[in-house]
């Protein structure tokens, strides 16, 4: 009888832990539609954002330290879907990139390192 059980707590487990991994896939499909690869993290000169999804006309970019206060950074647009962002000058640490597009109503925050 403790074996049957056993088995059937174990059974349950696994079906929970398959629909949190399912509901959480979906949430992050919901909140993040496009394709942003920041690189190369670490960074030395330069990190490059590139959004596939979406022009970076209508993006807005803001780095902040890891404290949260916002860093004025020289940015290039490099193409349609990459902007370029001078980091030369920060202190070697950790900060973040804030990605918004309003027309699109997305916003997301990635981290990166400064060497």
């Amino acid at each position: 009888m403790g074996k049957y059980l056993l088995i059937i707590f174990l059974a349950l487990g696994l079906a929970v832990q398959a629909q949190v991994r399912e509901e959480y896939t979906a949430e992050v499909s919901r909140t993040d539609p496009a394709k942003i690869h920041i690189f190369p993290n670490p960074a030395v000169d330069y990190v490059h954002v590139r959004i596939d999804q979406m022009p970076v006309k209508n993006v807005k970019l803001t780095v902040h330290n890891i404290l949260g206060n916002e860093m004025r950074l020289e940015t290039e647009e490099i193409d349609e879907h990459e902007i370029r962002v001078r980091v030369k000058d920060l202190d070697a640490g950790y900060y973040f990139i804030a990605v918004k597009d309003d027309d699109e109503n997305f916003r997301a925050t990635y981290k990166f390192v400064k060497r």
